[in-house]
Formats: structure tokens, C-alpha cells, sequence
């Protein structure tokens, strides 16, 4: 499950937050659309509307590539776009409404045809309306056989992209000098943070009260309910996983087969989100580390991988003793910049081997090239015109905080950030604190999660941290189903790798699933 990034937050994934198209209003409601009141005559049908369009610069931006251009565009001619009107209480159907942006890329075999299939996207607040052709029909020659039997269904969760949402000012809350953190500077930030949730919290309570987990999940029923379908079929990602939970727990007769990928735990407390999350990035790191040693005379970082632990820890704290600005690059690297490099999976190795190498001997005003590449991303929020939402921080921000057990005070959140610090010398300071949450007005809402018989695979990597292995576990024993251990340290790899990918569709033809898959290879 992915939280927003910034000091302040756990900083599980760099996902870039972006504005809905104008150019495709008619697809949805647009940014500043609200909820509206008037009565549920309940649901029967989706309101079929004119799919958007989209530039080629804006299809490159969501990583579609010069190649895939046109057979992106022959699967939008077959994609259906619609909305479908909901409560936006659902304890109150007769109040005010919401749209939720809906998409359906029908079977191309209809006669064998086995029904249809909902991607749940992830974040909280990520974007699911295009994911029928990002994560299905256009990710890999295996996925593009699910579609064969399956309708797939797309949407955006309420309070994301072409859904109804509302949106707060944030503002990245950090300190304002790289470098250590101080108990001072931590003050500040944890008192900047608590105005900022009640500015938020309080602008809109009656919308951002009901971004919850379960609301999703009950929009979603209404999404299967105006379709036609009977059971709805689940294939979910990071958050998309506890949705997929959640929609089972609260309408099992209605959940087909259910494939989660990356799964979330089966509690919702942010601070022990992060405290596992940095245990398993420090673990995997020295899996990094021993990968850098055998390769000492490329990197120069050690022979050992416990040279490699030791001269990278030894990094972190020089840089946030001396931190850098670079004049090419807008982010300071300081020992948090260290540490990001340190926790990078598998895929990123050979290039975040090389920034660290860099770094032990850079000397010059701009940034060594590698270091440059990983660490000078866009900013979260910069605008891309033309382009869909990808991220919207106001849902995440509230259904983390609207769904957290935890909302430690100061001095708590302090004491564990200095621990996690101390235990995890090499990617510990990625981390921030724990004040993602602190003042935040509205109330707790937890979800229950409930046992069932039917039919879900829990596709648990072995080394990742974003999604730890052992929450796939302690879900197994919550909810039930059968878990698939992936063996690679990649977020939400199966459906990229095509000998993974290939277990996922036979599952959702057969039912039958093996015990997992290697997932995403080590680089040579």
C-alpha cells in the first residue's frame, strides 16, 4: 500500500500527482466538481459518455512508449467510458450523490466468455480509468489474453482523476535546511503538519469523511450492480489489494476469483507500516550490498557486503553532516538522499550502485550524472496539460488518515523515527518521522475483515518493502486464501513478468494457481 511522499509520510513509492485533461471533461467530472445533492433513484445503468482523447506527448507521459502509440489507440476505439451515480454517504442513499468514472473493455471472445474482471488500482488515490489497456491489453503478450474471456473493468475510486473529488492545498511539509534532523526542526514540522490536516480535514469534512476503503468498495458494488454482473472478478495492486479485502469481506456473494498482487496488511496503523517497511528495505539492502561486493571493481564500494553496509552508512552520515546543493539539481543530497539510493530494488541496483559510487568521491557544483538521473525526478504536483490524474494526494492523504489507528503524538513519533535511524543505519534516514497524520479532525473509520471461502490468491514478494512479505501472511490468516510467493523484492511485478503474467490469466480461466514465480530477474 503506497502512502504520499515527503518527509512527513511514509515514502513508499515516487508516483507524480497530475492534473485531469480539460480536453476531456465530457469523459467526467473535472477537478472542481462537488458532490451534488438531490435523491438515489438507485443504480440500473452506467451513463455512457464519449471517451477522452489523448496527445501523443500525454501517452508517452504515462509511459506508453513510441511503439505502442497505435495499438493504445486501436484499444481505445473498443473502450467504453461511462459514470455511474452513487451515494456519497452510503448510509444515507437519499442525500447527496457522486459520479464514479467508469471504463470496460469488453471480451474480444464473446462466446467464451467468462465474465467481468475489475482492476482495483493502488495508491490510496491512484488513478484506475485507463488500467483495462495500461495493466491488461497493452502490458505484455500474456496479460493481453485476459481480455479474451474477460470484460475488464476500469475506474477511478471517488476522489480521483474523472470521479467526483474535492482537492486541499498541500504543500510539502519538511524542514527547510538538509542535513540531520533535530528534535527542533522536527518540532516545527510536526506543528506545520497538524495545521495543514486541519485546514484540510475541515475544508470539506462532509466529502473527505467518506473517503474510506469500504465507501470505495461499496461504489464498486453499485459499478457491478449498473454493469449487469452477478460477481465481480478482482485483480488488485498495493492498495487495490485491501480493497479487493474489503469488497470481499462486505460482498462475498458477489466476489469471483480474486488475484492480489503486493498485498497490504490486514490492520491499518501507520506506524507500524513504516517500522516494517524499513526492517524489510534494511534487509533487502544487504542483498544489494552482497550483489555490490561480488562486483567491487566497478563500484569500488567494498569487497564484502559488509564493507559495502559499513562505506554506505558511512555516506549517509558524511552527507548529513556536509549535505550538497547542486546547481542542476533541485533536490539537496544530504543523508536521506543517501539512504533513498541504499533502498531501490533489484531492477535499479546496477544504476543506484553507480550514484553511490559517485557520490564517495563527487566534487564538483553540478550532480554526477547517475545521481542526477535517480534523484532529479519532477516534483510531486507539477502539471502536465492534456495528461490524466495519475495521483491525487487529497484522497491519499485522507483515506490514510481517515483509516489510521495510530496518530502518534510528537514525542512517540520521535522516539520510534530516532530508533528506526539507529537500527537501520544504511536506508533509515529515507524515512521520515511518523507525523503524516498528526491533527488530522476526522474521525477513525476501520474497515472489518472477514474470512471467506471463495476463490483469492495472495501474490506476496519475498524481499520488498513497500509490501512486506509477512503482511501477505498475517492476511492469509485473516481473510484466508492461497498464498503465491514471488521471489524478487519488485512492487507489484507478477503482471510485468511475462512467466508471471501467464499464472495470473490461467488462474482467472481455470482457477488453479502454483506456488509463485521468480518475478523480476537480478541484473547480471
Amino acid at each position: 500500500m503506497t502512502y504520499r511522499t515527503s518527509l512527513t509520510a511514509l515514502a513508499l513509492a515516487g508516483l507524480v500527482a497530475l492534473p485531469s485533461p480539460a480536453a476531456a471533461a465530457d469523459a467526467g467530472p473535472d477537478a472542481s466538481t462537488a458532490a451534488t445533492p438531490g435523491p438515489s433513484s438507485g443504480v440500473s445503468s452506467v451513463h455512457w459518455t464519449s471517451c477522452p482523447d489523448y496527445s501523443d506527448e500525454a501517452l508517452l507521459s504515462l509511459r506508453v512508449t513510441e511503439e505502442q502509440i497505435p495499438a493504445f489507440r486501436a484499444l481505445m476505439k473498443r473502450l467504453e467510458c461511462g459514470t455511474v451515480s452513487v451515494p456519497l454517504n452510503h448510509r444515507d442513499p437519499g442525500g447527496r450523490t457522486i459520479d464514479i468514472a467508469v471504463t470496460r473493455l469488453a471480451a474480444t471472445d464473446g462466446a467464451r466468455r467468462l465474465g467481468a474482471l475489475a482492476v482495483l488500482p493502488g495508491g490510496p488515490g491512484n488513478s484506475g480509468y485507463l488500467d483495462p489497456i495500461l495493466r491488461a491489453a497493452l502490458r505484455n503478450q500474456e496479460m493481453a489474453k485476459l481480455n479474451e474471456r474477460y470484460d475488464v473493468i476500469g475506474f477511478d475510486p471517488r476522489g480521483v482523476g474523472y470521479s467526483t473529488k474535492v482537492a486541499c492545498p498541500i504543500t510539502p511539509v519538511g524542514p527547510q535546511e538538509p542535513g540531520t534532523l533535530t528534535e527542533e526542526a522536527a518540532r516545527k514540522i510536526y506543528a506545520a503538519q497538524i495545521a495543514a490536516n486541519q485546514r484540510c480535514g475541515r475544508s470539506d469534512p462532509a466529502f473527505l469523511g467518506q473517503l474510506t476503503t469500504e465507501n470505495v468498495a461499496e461504489d464498486l458494488d453499485l459499478v457491478r450492480t449498473a454493469l449487469g454482473e452477478r460477481t465481480l472478478n478482482l485483480l488488485g495492486f498495493s492498495w487495490g489489494t485491501r480493497l479487493g479485502m474489503v469488497y470481499r469481506s462486505r460482498f462475498p456473494e458477489h466476489t469471483g476469483r480474486a488475484f492480489l498482487d503486493s498485498v497490504a496488511p490486514p490492520w491499518t496503523r501507520l506506524d507500524q507500516h513504516m517500522k516494517d517497511s524499513a526492517e524489510a528495505a534494511e534487509r533487502d539492502f544487504g542483498r544489494m550490498a552482497a550483489w555490490l561486493a561480488r562486483r567491487d571493481e566497478t563500484y569500488g564500494l567494498g569487497a564484502t557486503a559488509r564493507q559495502v553496509r559499513e562505506g554506505v552508512a558511512k555516506l549517509v552520515r558524511a552527507y548529513d553532516t556536509n549535505p550538497k546543493i547542486y546547481t542542476d539539481l533541485r533536490r539537496p543530497v544530504d543523508g536521506s538522499a543517501v539512504a533513498d539510493l541504499a533502498r531501490r530494488n533489484s531492477t535499479e541496483w546496477t544504476r543506484a550502485g553507480r550514484a553511490l559510487a559517485e557520490l564517495r568521491t563527487a566534487t564538483g557544483t553540478t550532480a554526477p550524472p547517475t545521481v542526477k538521473e535517480l534523484l532529479g525526478a519532477p516534483m510531486t504536483g507539477t502539471p502536465v496539460p492534456g495528461v490524466p490524474e495519475a495521483l491525487n494526494m487529497t484522497m491519499n492523504l485522507a483515506v490514510a488518515c481517515n483509516e489510521d489507528g495510530s496518530r502518534a503524538a510528537f514525542d512517540t513519533a520521535w522516539r520510534d523515527y530516532q530508533r528506526l535511524v539507529k537500527r537501520h543505519p544504511a536506508t533509515g534516514r529515507a524515512w521520515g518521522p511518523g507525523f503524516m497524520c498528526a491533527g488530522w479532525p476526522l474521525p477513525v473509520q476501520q474497515a472489518t475483515l472477514k474470512r471467506g471461502g471463495g476463490s483469492l490468491v495472495l501474490a506476496g514478494h519475498l524481499h520488498e518493502f513497500m509490501s512486506v512479505y509477512d503482511w501477505t501472511l498475517q492476511t492469509r490468516r485473516a481473510v484466508g486464501g492461497t498464498v503465491y510467493t514471488v521471489a524478487d523484492d519488485v512492487h507489484v511485478s507478477t503482471t510485468r513478468v511475462p512467466e508471471c503474467a501467464a499464472d495470473v490469466v490461467r488462474y482467472f480461466e481455470t482457477g488453479r494457481i502454483g506456488r509463485g514465480c521468480a518475478g523480476s530477474a537480478i541484473p547480471s
